[in-house]
């Protein structure tokens, strides 16, 4: 691999341990960080692992796209830059949030049906 290459995958293991909480072996992480990642990046990342995997075999190592898995690697860098996790907990409480109220509200409401069908109300 050439070597900006190799920092942007360096750099882009540092993200997924610092925002995604991922660590290991850079190929795993990349796989297990795509249910986190829009599509486009899934892509990116698929693209990266599977030159990663490649670059051990010499002849599938030339042929490879440099500038292409650098442009990848610098837009999975810019995405993983981008997530805010205070926000994504926020937003996962405020789901939890929503769907607790929204049990309750459909719990009330169907108690009063039935005390107005049963008659007590």
């Amino acid at each position: 691999m050439s070597d900006a290459l190799d920092s942007e995958l360096t750099q882009i293991s540092a993200l997924m341990d610092k925002r995604l909480k991922l660590s290991g072996a850079r190929a795993e992480c990349l796989l297990k960080a795509r249910r986190h990642l829009p599509r486009g990046l899934r892509r990116a990342a698929e693209e990266l692992v599977a030159a990663e995997t490649a670059s051990d075999h010499p002849r599938l190592a030339m042929m490879r796209d440099e500038a292409r898995l650098l442009r990848r690697a610098r837009a999975l860098r810019v995405g993983l830059d981008q997530i805010d996790l205070v926000d994504r907990r926020r937003g996962r409480w405020l789901d939890i949030g929503a769907t607790v109220g929204f049990a309750v509200l459909s719990l009330i409401a169907l108690l009063v049906l039935v005390l107005r069908w049963r008659g007590f109300v």
